[in-house]
């Protein structure tokens, strides 16, 4: 195995750093860029927890390669919101009670986030994410609030 020099724009700033050829993104984001926000649940691409922006499109950061990424440009749910204020996605979430133990939250915070801005739907939402808790009933109402019913109120 052989360590490679990785350089990506993460929220908007350039940084670098080695990773072995087989580290994930995720890992990558969270062990050596400390961004710690990105989880990973299952590995496998399934729950949605560590989806990123690669860019400008959701991926799972778990089933991407960090050297995949080099040159590229990166948003995780750490820049979602500017100057530190709560997103429409995040302001939903609270108000609708879209959440509970919050572990898959980055991820459906970086999909709500890409559909509001893209047009997306619910269900472009909800293809990809696995939420344990919340039973989707306050997921739903959030993304109804950023999706409206046909995916094209933002």
């Amino acid at each position: 195995m052989s360590v490679r020099t990785v350089t990506v724009r993460v929220n908007g700033v350039v940084r670098t750093e080695d990773a072995w050829n087989h580290t994930t993104l995720a890992e990558h984001l969270r062990t050596a860029l400390r961004l710690t926000g990105t989880h990973v649940g299952c590995g496998t691409g399934d729950c949605g927890a560590c989806v990123v922006l690669l860019d400008g499109d959701p991926v799972c950061s778990c089933l991407v390669l960090a050297v995949q990424a080099d040159g590229r440009e990166v948003s995780t749910v750490e820049g979602v919101a500017a100057g530190g204020d709560l997103t429409r996605a995040q302001r939903a979430l609270i108000e609708e009670h879209g959440l509970q133990c919050g572990f898959c939250t980055p991820g459906l915070v970086v999909r709500m986030a890409h559909a509001a801005d893209r047009g997306g739907s619910e269900e472009d939402v909800l293809a990809g994410h696995l939420c344990r808790c919340t039973g989707y009933g306050g997921i739903r109402a959030a993304l109804r609030g950023i999706c409206g019913d046909s995916g094209t109120d933002r």
